[in-house]
């Protein structure tokens, strides 16, 4: 999803005027809860953005420790981009229906731009 983001911040600085940060996650266990909290910080918005279910995917992780760590920096609700809650079907056509793609981390962030 690192390449999705980064397609998306770019294409919302040129169209929109909107500086995006994207934080990649090198691991998830452990988690960097350091860099997590300094982008909340630096930017007062988060949009989590990953290719797992949004019933237990690592999203809902990210956003309670988000929820713990840095509520009070937070000036909209966290928000997260993530596959449809169903099996991965083996089309290409199925496949990018129910993974994030590039113009649904665009809508995201212009929600959160407008909050």
């Amino acid at each position: 999803m690192v390449h999705k983001s980064l397609e998306a911040a770019e294409r919302l600085e040129r169209e929109d005027g909107l500086g995006v940060e994207v934080l990649d996650l090198r691991t998830l266990l452990p988690l960097d809860d350091a860099a997590i909290v300094g982008t909340v910080k630096r930017t007062n918005r988060v949009l989590v953005v990953h290719e797992d279910t949004r019933t237990g995917g690592v999203g809902g992780e990210i956003t309670a420790r988000i929820n713990e760590l840095a509520f009070e920096w937070l000036d909209a609700p966290v928000r997260r981009v993530c596959a449809h809650d169903v099996i991965l079907p083996y089309a290409p056509t199925l496949e990018d229906f129910v993974l994030p793609q590039t113009e649904d981390i665009v809508k995201a962030c212009r929600w959160l731009a407008r909050y």
